[in-house]
């Protein structure tokens, strides 16, 4: 008994729990040299120290306890090395994927300190120009209400993250222009996240380059159908005539607010304008599935 360790004296040395050793004993990772039969109290030979010490590096390194538990039972210099060349390799994933993340909610961050100026810019119709992008889409299915847009864009969603895609945080619709000149405004055709270029799913829009109106609404998304009449009564006045489908990207939205009163879409109407009457253009056919170019979303 002189040579070995209570789980109290062991625990502190190694700054670990006494729970956690006694989790480690009972999934057979680590099991103490003597356990009193008396009284059940463990001990754990100088040795084990070592053992021990290798455990919790494994574990910093990112291995599973069932990873460990496997490793240890004949490792020798050969298997180890490739075992650590493995996770140099996973976790080099890991710190892309962390990057991409990163940059990602550095997006998001920006566009909800740039707030303030999409509510001063509100009722405000513009012609601007904007960047290609590329969208990954899924179909909303039919009466196209709140409820099958929320479960279209969440399919978007748990596909990006099954198939690990390079996509911003950020959704949107797709409502096409017949559904605005009937007034139908909140009946979307399209749920999408906007995506990188990516060649891992065929099911990805191209929005073109090229001028487009746009508007920034501000409020729950049932009232949006006020930032189309503005839309409607401008293209009206500038003698415009609507045939592009509208994309509404959620600037502010369910991620980043529970108060509805806070959410801000931005809504563009991509095309062309063509002298004398200026018309803005149907451009993206809805099977088009293209890649070229990265850019930010909106």
């Amino acid at each position: 008994m002189d040579n070995l360790f209570s789980i109290g004296e062991l625990s502190k040395y190694q700054n670990i729990s006494k729970q956690t050793l006694i989790f480690y004993d009972k999934i057979g990772l680590f099991r103490p040299a003597y356990v009193d039969p008396k009284n059940g109290y463990r001990y754990y030979s100088s040795k084990q120290i070592d053992y021990l010490d290798t455990i919790l590096i494994m574990k910093k390194i990112g291995f599973s306890l069932a990873e460990i538990r496997e490793y240890m039972q004949q490792y020798t210099i050969d298997s180890s090395l490739v075992t650590l060349k493995n996770q140099v390799a996973a976790i080099d994933r890991q710190i892309e994927e962390l990057r991409l993340i990163r940059s990602r909610l550095l997006h998001r961050c920006t566009q909800m300190e740039n707030a303030k100026v999409y509510k001063e810019k509100e009722n405000t119709v513009l012609l601007e120009k904007v960047e290609a992008q590329y969208l990954l889409v899924h179909p909303v299915e039919p009466p196209y209400s709140l409820r099958e847009i929320s479960i279209a864009t969440k399919t978007c969603f748990a596909d990006s993250f099954q198939k690990e895609l390079p996509i911003y945080f950020q959704c949107g619709v797709i409502v096409p222009y017949s559904r605005i000149l009937e007034k139908r405004f909140t009946e979307a055709a399209f749920a999408f996240l906007p995506i990188e270029k990516t060649d891992k799913v065929s099911n990805i829009k191209r929005l073109p380059p090229g001028e487009c109106v746009s508007v920034y609404h501000v409020g729950d998304y049932l009232s949006i159908g006020r930032s189309y009449e503005k839309v409607l009564e401008y293209c009206r006045l500038h003698s415009l005539e609507i045939v592009s489908d509208s994309y509404e990207f959620c600037i502010n939205d369910y991620i980043t607010t529970y108060d509805e009163n806070e959410y801000i879409t931005k809504m563009i109407i991509p095309g062309l304008f063509e002298p004398p009457v200026r018309t803005l253009r149907a451009t993206i056919p809805e099977n088009e599935a293209t890649y070229s170019g990265n850019s930010e979303p909106l």
